[in-house]
């Protein structure tokens, strides 16, 4: 019985969790690893330069008409698709592609991305094994986004026989075993790393959550019915651009707005991370750029300095 629309968000959430920390995952993370043979990393579940998908997920969102960044990042896509070491450090880039994850086009973009390039063939492998549990499927699909599914299935089926004959439950925990020692043992620090994953899936098996019945826990993060429908974190749609001032103030103003101004100052050479955030770097910044204009450097973005800088795509 394929699993419901419930227990595949389940799914995606745990490994969302292992690869972003968010339930909803997080649509604007732009991460490098070193060592890391992927490279640039990007997106809800960080897909990867170095496996090209990263290239054929902006292809794709840039295709789309109503792409908020669309033109901005088309000038990058033969740069990102010839797999270019600056892709891996351009900050003007990693902060577009931030921007980007405000955009609800690159958010649907995203998720039917990793549901074709992920989740379907994981789910057509694990039916191919006798997999049908949610847990075991949700197994399956973390090594899809992971890596190396074949060679530890393989591996599993060499020491204890395929799932069939064995029994999936039974099969699914030896997997588990088989690949936690092997990223333990690896030589890359960076898999090393990432034993989280089945010491996770381990304790699942251990509390028979193979249905994986909400509400679970998993590395610190609760998947509920409200957190699986939460508007993502990190995500910005206002407040629009030009209707308040920025100033420093307490609690930190954040939004669109803020997102938006970060990028115009970096695509202007300044040197800042778009987080959306209008902390202390962000008034430095604007300092720096009023001053570069001979403008008082009050740190405060005013409407005008705002419509300069922050025009919305």
């Amino acid at each position: 019985m394929p699993l419901s629309q419930t227990q595949k968000r389940t799914a995606e959430a745990i490994v969302n969790l292992f690869e972003t920390g968010r339930v909803r995952g997080d649509y604007g993370q732009v991460t490098l690893i070193a060592g890391d043979t992927g490279r640039l990393t990007y997106g809800r579940s960080q897909t990867t330069l170095g496996s090209g998908n990263l290239y054929r997920m902006l292809e794709r969102y840039c295709a789309n008409a109503g792409a908020r960044f669309g033109a901005r990042l088309s000038p990058w896509l033969p740069a990102v698709s010839a797999g270019e070491r600056a892709v891996d450090t351009d900050a003007r880039l990693h902060n577009l592609l931030r921007a980007a994850a405000d955009d609800p086009v690159m958010r649907d973009t995203q998720d039917a991305f990793f549901d074709e390039t992920y989740w379907q063939p994981a789910e057509r492998t694990a039916a191919r094994e006798g997999i049908v549990t949610p847990l075991g499927v949700a197994v399956v699909y973390d090594s899809f986004v992971h890596g190396s599914w074949k060679a530890m299935r393989d591996r599993t089926q060499a020491a204890r026989g395929p799932a069939a004959a064995v029994g999936e439950r039974d099969w699914i925990a030896a997997y588990v075993d088989i690949r936690r020692d092997w990223l333990a043992g690896h030589p890359r620090a960076d898999l090393r790393a990432t034993v989280y994953r089945m010491a996770a899936f381990r304790r699942l098996i251990d509390q028979g959550y193979w249905g994986l019945e909400l509400p679970l826990v998993v590395r610190d993060g609760e998947i509920s019915l409200a957190s699986l429908t939460a508007t993502p974190v990190g995500c910005y749609d206002g407040p629009q651009p030009g209707t308040r001032t920025l100033a420093m103030q307490s609690p930190l103003l954040r939004g669109l707005d803020v997102r938006l101004l970060q990028l115009g100052l970096s695509e202007r050479g300044i040197d800042i991370r778009a987080d959306g955030i209008y902390g202390q770097t962000s008034v430095r910044c604007v300092q720096a750029y009023q001053q570069s204009r001979g403008a008082p450097a009050t740190g405060v973005a005013d409407l005008a300095l705002i419509a300069e800088l922050a025009a919305l795509p």
